[in-house]
């Protein structure tokens, strides 16, 4: 009986050409469950709110928060996505090609969630290293159409990675009912850089200028360097530097999010180093838990995303004219 249960097949009608059922206790396989089903369900509801908060309410239509937009609807496919990977758990039952073409889509929501933090760094860094040129070098357009080429660009760009795989899927998967995805070298080295080392290279540099900014601006205002006259420009300089601050712990939070992911698939590659499952499912688990503490942190400093939560489910916005609310 127990040697029956240890080759437990996916596919038991195809014998010894199926993947075996990963056997996990009952007790740890449950909290698995609990922990990505719980996180899957926060992620999708949570970023879900804040899209409809931005699509909805006009007043909240400005440049940076049309980012938080963009960061929301990846996030919000994250929460997707670890749906899909939990109902499939252990085994693969949809083919090689729904394999490929889901993996595609999982490294492009990564891919424009990292170009989209990019993004609000530079946005962040003009607004308070730059601030009076702000409002027309940060345009709705200009935004929109860095946007629409952060997410064009991951998708060709994930596209060249992947272009074997799409032209063969399945090609990679040692039994029935794998699902592997496998980039050559230069493939994962491109990814590495660009997906990472890069992106967080610029990220700490232009947060790094805003915080030495904030700070001699702090201590300008505390020594009366600023003149009565600018006060009006002080309020501003106020409630941008809370933005900055806001979307600086995002972007702290991401960072230490997926550097064990990038550090456990650098380590992965080392054939002499093995990853204990546990650990694999902890980095996976922090990976996507990122997607799910952005709206949370939105919830946290924002009055305005909660001011949008309490008339969303009270229904309050299918009043007409609700679009023009006052949320600020």
């Amino acid at each position: 009986m127990e040697a029956l249960e240890e080759l437990e097949l996916c596919f038991p009608e195809l014998l010894n050409s199926s993947c075996k059922k990963p056997k996990r206790p009952p007790f740890e396989a449950i909290l698995i469950y609990i922990i990505l089903s719980s996180i899957s369900m926060l992620t999708t509801t949570l970023n879900l709110l804040v899209i409809i908060s931005i699509s909805h309410f006009k007043q909240l239509q400005t440049p940076t928060n049309l980012l938080l937009l963009s960061l929301a609807v990846s996030d919000f496919f994250v929460g997707l996505v670890m749906f899909f990977q939990i109902m499939l758990i252990g085994c693969w039952f949809l083919g090689d090609l729904m394999c490929v073409l889901y993996q595609y889509l999982a490294y492009i929501i990564t891919s424009a969630s990292v170009g989209t933090m990019v993004l609000i760094s530079v946005d962040r860094y003009v607004a308070i290293c730059d601030p009076l040129h702000y409002s027309t070098k940060v345009t709705k357009k200009r935004v929109q159409i860095c946007v629409c080429l952060c997410w064009i660009g991951s998708v060709v760009f994930i596209g060249l990675m992947l272009k074997e795989n799409l032209e063969q899927p399945g090609s990679y998967n040692s039994c029935s009912g794998e699902c592997v995805v496998v980039g050559n070298y230069i493939a994962g080295l491109a990814d590495l850089i660009f997906s990472f080392i890069a992106p967080v290279i610029v990220i700490v540099a232009l947060y790094m200028r805003v915080f030495m900014v904030a700070v001699s601006q702090a201590r300008a205002m505390r020594s009366h360097i600023v003149a009565v006259t600018l006060q009006g420009s002080v309020t501003v300089q106020k409630s941008e530097l809370k933005a900055a601050r806001t979307l600086g712990v995002v972007v702290v939070a991401f960072i230490i999010c997926l550097c064990p992911y990038y550090i456990y698939i650098i380590v992965l590659t080392a054939q002499d180093i093995l990853i204990s499952a546990s650990s694999a499912v902890f980095v996976i688990c922090l990976f996507y838990f990122n997607s799910c503490l952005n709206p949370l942190i939105y919830a946290f400093f924002y009055p305005w995303f909660r001011k949008c939560l309490k008339l969303i489910v009270t229904l309050q916005i299918l009043q007409s004219h609700s679009s023009e609310a006052n949320i600020l």
